[in-house]
């Protein structure tokens, strides 16, 4: 029945994930199972997308299947969830101590608490792009740090920076996915004590300037308090977020869009997207976060979901700069 738990996962529910699960070591734990039907068309890789930080992401997997593997740290512990479409149902399976905390969790993270039909299109390219995207929903974790930890490092550096540094200390400083994911190389981050006792040298060996490194720091210090950010309405959790020194308004809205699924939490100071919005918009390519912020006015309450739309459409302007350099103070 969905949204049932089962002690295991049965091969006639899952038969492209027996395998997967035969392959675990033996005596290895049993999966925590749940099955949920979307109420609505669901793409699975729009929504989970945004979780993923670059193709090798330590804590995060699609394989070939169409299967996607998420490690994470949940309030009960470390845990693995692994979430494919199974027919018009959604099957989940669940290991560790958080198996059952990221089960109950399933709708939420998939976005059955996100009202795509609060979203009134003003503009054709928006309603056009909704039209030819309708599994498209808004995420929510339920998680504030995850999501703050690897917005922190992708602040005034390129992705592909923050990308290798993020896979550098989830890998040296976090531990092994429970579950059979071996082969899939997963990672569960290090808890808050875990980060606050990375040495300074491992982050000058990843990449991490002190500015960012120290912002993390200070945040994991009062982690609880960040964390009760993911059930506060948005101005608040903006307001708990933004009092830490190093955490800005950009910082702020790229967590919150996935910890609380926050639909109008758009993201300023960025370097490209106000150019890109300001291009499908109003044909203005050089448009600052003020021109953006006056061209979502008509979208307030969901201006990150016409964002997102935006981004999906396609109507992006070429790149006339050469592509920024990643620096490099490992070697200094």
């Amino acid at each position: 029945m969905a949204g049932r738990f089962a002690p295991r996962t049965t091969r006639a529910a899952l038969p492209h994930q027996a395998a997967a699960d035969r392959a675990a070591a033996p005596g290895a734990e049993a999966p925590r199972t749940r099955e949920w039907t979307p109420p609505a068309p669901l793409d699975l890789r729009l929504v989970l997308g945004p979780l993923r930080r670059g193709p090798a992401d330590p804590t995060f997997r699609m394989v070939g299947d169409g299967t996607f593997w998420r490690a994470t740290r949940t309030p009960a512990g470390p845990g693995t969830l692994r979430i494919a479409r199974h027919g018009d149902r959604i099957a989940a399976a669940a290991w560790g101590p958080g198996a059952d905390w990221l089960l109950e969790g399933l709708p939420a993270l998939l976005g059955a608490e996100d009202d795509p039909e609060a979203f009134v299109p003003r503009h054709r390219l928006l309603a056009l792009t909704r039209h030819r995207r309708p599994g498209l929903r808004l995420l929510r974790t339920g998680l504030v740090l995850e999501s703050l930890i690897p917005s922190i490092l992708e602040q005034k550096v390129t992705t592909d920076e923050a990308y290798r540094a993020w896979r550098h200390l989830v890998r040296r400083f976090g531990t092994p996915a429970p579950g059979p994911t071996a082969d899939l190389g997963l990672h569960v981050m290090p808890d808050p004590r875990g980060w606050a006792m990375i040495p300074s040298w491992e982050w000058h060996k990843a990449n991490v300037d002190a500015k960012r490194s120290s912002t993390i720091l200070r945040a994991v210090r009062v982690a609880r308090r960040l964390e009760e950010a993911a059930t506060m309405p948005l101005p608040e959790a903006e307001t708990r977020l933004q009092l830490i020194p190093g955490i800005g308004p950009w910082t702020s809205a790229e967590t919150l869009q996935r910890s609380n699924g926050a639909a109008d939490a758009v993201t300023v100071g960025d370097l490209h997207l106000p150019g890109i919005v300001g291009h499908a918009l109003a044909d203005n390519r050089d448009a600052d976060d003020e021109e953006m912020l006056s061209l979502l006015t008509p979208y307030e309450g969901q201006r990150h979901r016409a964002t997102r739309l935006i981004l999906l459409s396609g109507r992006i302007p070429a790149r006339r700069a050469p592509r920024m350099q990643p620096g490099n103070i490992a070697n200094l």
